[in-house]
């Protein structure tokens, strides 16, 4: 070993005693004659001090030192003087005084500085150009460790529970599970592909069908999509598990418990409610806009359709007349919002499909303001104001459209209004379970054309029967799933294990036999000799990590992110290839 201890372990208990400590050079100041060297690595920080009095020729070498070159120092613990500890500091109480000195290795000048308050500074994709460098921060440092402390917990919450971990594999089939696949060319198999896989969803079924009745794993996933703040591009990670003969709720009780746990325990932060609050999809979205609600505040929806019914405001009216409804959302103390704000909540439902944002201020004394009360005549606003509980100083918003979108716009003014308001408390969790989810959505992609809106291997409820007897938008899905803050967290299903009912369910999405026995004829072969009923969940490990360490991106996470444009820039990948690896495996760039 080249040293004997770390640089965060040190205290006035090993005053006197020689040490070997090996790190990074963090600062080096030179205070009248004596050089103080704070001495760096992932444990935390130790104070060298060398004096030219105590040996001249150390002294000398330590004068050309520089930040974050790599150095070994032995030395004597000894303890600071009282007027000078560093409380900020584990090791603030002590120093090492400098007998010998070794120069491990040298470092340019870094492009920015590894300090914590200055390196945020930063531009960001200067940091994930020099990640190596940026991860030497404390504050990465610490997520790193804490990732690795929560997976280990993981493990041993389900292994405790009797799961088996099982690695599935990495090359995989291709398969329409709602986003774009990562393709993998077969050189052995010219114009053949393998896909990285988008979650390990058929073969965690398969091994159901196997007898591996519990199963998890810490699982790898690829998903060619667009990044965002809470999605990394490209891979990430999920807690995978299934079950075997389990209902829904018995998923819910194995799960809730280790949300309750790495919540208190890794993000200590105070959960609102215990057990966690359960809605339905359609309340989710009746109440709050979205399927992901984020319940650290209020500010529920309201419809108030029969009550504008006939009213002298066009836009509620011809909504109305094309069967949609009005929607109303009172946010309180709104009404000191300037007209700024009001714009920039108007682009926010615009962004939800809305043509506008209409909207009601309630003023001291209960004067009305508003461009709609001349339309809507004084006696109706104050009949809205009272139906939606507004008092002085609130403002109501609304929005006229069928349902679902008529509320999903007021939805994303909800949580613009929180932001704006300060409710979103980063002390607070809001979990959540959405569930009865439709199994069938309309098409994003193809206009009219009925699709699965969530998972397609999932149980709908009332089985053949609901299949064969109800309308496609009608019929619920065995669906769920885990919300917090305002971000879905995992999602979840009881499998459609019986292949008659398998093919039922494809056929009103309009997949022929023919095309599921192209794409899932190992999974209809393999539930035709003994399927037990079975369901699972795979909640988003980077995300639920995000959340608890309150970390700005999601990008935080990881040791090795891809920026915005799903680029790794220190590696340089993607990266044009060879030409002889491309005629190896039978493609030409068009």
């Amino acid at each position: 070993m080249l040293r004997t201890h770390t640089c965060g372990e040190l205290t006035k208990k090993d005053k006197g005693q020689d040490v070997v400590l090996c790190g990074w050079v963090h600062r080096h100041r030179n205070h009248g004659g004596l050089i103080f060297i704070d001495l760096r690595d992932r444990y935390g920080l130790t104070q060298i001090n060398f004096n030219p009095e105590r040996n001249q020729k150390i002294w000398d070498e330590a004068y050309k030192l520089r930040g974050e070159w790599v150095i070994r120092v032995k030395g004597k613990v000894v303890e600071r003087p009282k007027d000078v500890i560093n409380k900020k500091l584990a090791t603030g109480e002590i120093e090492v005084e400098a007998g010998d000195l070794k120069v491990l290795s040298q470092s340019k000048t870094p492009p920015f500085e590894i300090d914590e308050e200055k390196a945020r500074g930063a531009n960001e994709a200067l940091r994930l150009e020099y990640r190596f460098l940026d991860l030497r921060r404390p504050e990465l440092q610490k997520i790193i460790k804490t990732r690795d402390e929560i997976i280990r917990y993981i493990r041993e919450y389900f292994h405790k529970r009797d799961f088996i971990e099982v690695q599935t594999p990495i090359l995989a089939n291709s398969s329409p599970e709602g986003a774009r696949d990562y393709l993998v060319p077969s050189r052995l198999y010219p114009g053949k592909f393998y896909a990285l896989p988008q979650a390990p969803q058929q073969f965690k079924q398969l091994l159901m069908v196997a007898g591996v009745d519990k199963y998890f794993q810490i699982a790898p996933c690829f998903r060619d999509e667009d990044t965002r703040a809470d999605r990394h591009p490209g891979d990430f990670y999920q807690i995978d598990m299934e079950m075997s003969f389990v209902e829904q709720e018995d998923i819910w009780q194995t799960v809730e418990p280790l949300m309750v746990e790495l919540s208190e325990k890794f993000g200590q932060k105070k959960i609102l409610v215990k057990p966690f609050p359960r809605l339905t999809y359609k309340e989710a979205i009746s109440k709050y806009g979205s399927d992901k609600p984020d319940l650290r505040f209020g500010m529920e929806i309201r419809e108030i359709t029969d009550l504008v019914k006939g009213g002298g405001f066009s836009v509620f009216s011809e909504a109305i007349k094309r069967g949609g409804t009005v929607q109303a959302l009172k946010v309180d103390g709104g009404a000191r919002f300037t007209r700024k704000e009001i714009d920039e909540l108007t682009e926010v439902a615009k962004t939800k499909g809305a043509k506008g944002l209409a909207y009601l201020v309630v003023k001291e004394k209960g004067e009305l303001h508003s461009p709609i009360v001349k339309f809507l005549g004084d006696k109706l606003a104050q009949e809205i104001v009272k139906k939606v509980g507004a008092g002085n100083g609130d403002i109501i918003f609304f929005s006229a459209d069928s349902w679902r979108p008529a509320c999903q716009v007021l939805g994303a003014v909800r949580g613009e209004c929180g932001t704006k308001l300060g409710l979103k408390d980063n002390e607070k969790v809001a979990w959540a379970w959405i569930y009865d989810f439709p199994m069938y959505d309309y098409s994003e992609l193809e206009e009219g054309k009925i699709d699965f809106s969530h998972n397609p291997f999932s149980m709908p409820q009332g089985g053949m029967k609901a299949l064969e007897t109800k309308k496609p938008l009608e019929i619920l899905a065995y669906q769920y799933d885990l919300v917090c803050n305002g971000y879905e967290i995992s999602s979840g299903a009881i499998r459609n294990h019986e292949p008659e009912i398998m093919y039922k369910a494809f056929a009103l999405a309009g997949y022929s036999k023919k095309e599921v026995d192209k794409k899932f004829g190992h999974m209809i072969k393999a539930f035709s000799y003994g399927a037990p009923p079975h369901g699972g969940f795979a909640p988003g490990l980077d995300r639920l990590l995000m959340i608890l360490l309150d970390c700005e991106s999601i990008r935080d996470i990881y040791a090795f992110p891809k920026d915005g444009g799903a680029r790794d820039v220190m590696m340089g990948a993607p990266s044009e290839v060879s030409e002889k690896q491309l005629k190896d495996l039978g493609i030409k760039i068009a």
